[in-house]
């Protein structure tokens, strides 16, 4: 792991960390920012409870986890990837500067906003790092050459072998 990536994975995942370690304690003030959002979101997803104070402390436990890992390095495509799902709802629900009558309310709810907004670019990059291995599309389209590249010299060898067996065949035949 280079130093870069040894030093901005847990910068960008100590806002989520710090985040999820909150609403895991105390939710109640999140609640009601999530109480518009959180519920067709929760409906959409049969799996996931309709009461927002749960859906607020799963967000949380996410958050706190896949930060964690990210910070730590351990899986850091599979956290960045459930980091950037968990802030966008995050995001709609608790920045909601187009609904702010209060002009400073609305510019700091904006700031907050699009400070998300990069963060979501920061996981979508660290989701698609691959440390300089190949991607999966290169090793899908790498092992498919192969098999065609191994696949045509068995032809060949089979049909060198074929050739062969016929020789010796046709020398073994009594004249």
């Amino acid at each position: 792991m280079t130093v870069v990536r040894r030093l901005a994975r847990p910068m960008l995942a100590a806002i989520f960390i710090s985040g999820g370690f909150d609403a895991l304690r105390n939710p109640e003030p999140m609640v009601s920012a999530a109480e518009d959002v959180a519920p067709p979101i929760a409906a959409k997803l049969p799996y996931l409870p309709q009461d927002p104070e749960q859906l607020v402390k799963i967000n949380g436990a996410v958050q706190l986890g896949a930060g964690t890992l990210l910070a730590l390095g351990r899986l850091p495509r599979v956290s960045s990837l459930l980091l950037a799902a968990s802030i966008i709802p995050t995001t709609v629900a608790g920045h909601r500067f187009w609904e702010e009558d209060e002009p400073s309310a609305a510019a700091q709810q904006r700031i907050h906003f699009f400070k998300n907004i990069g963060l979501l670019g920061g996981l979508m990059l660290a989701a698609v790092d691959t440390e300089g291995r190949p991607g999966l599309a290169w090793r899908a389209q790498h092992a498919t050459h192969h098999v065609a590249d191994t696949s045509r010299r068995a032809r060949k060898v089979a049909k060198l072998e074929g050739k062969l067996a016929t020789r010796t065949a046709r020398a073994k035949l009594p004249v």
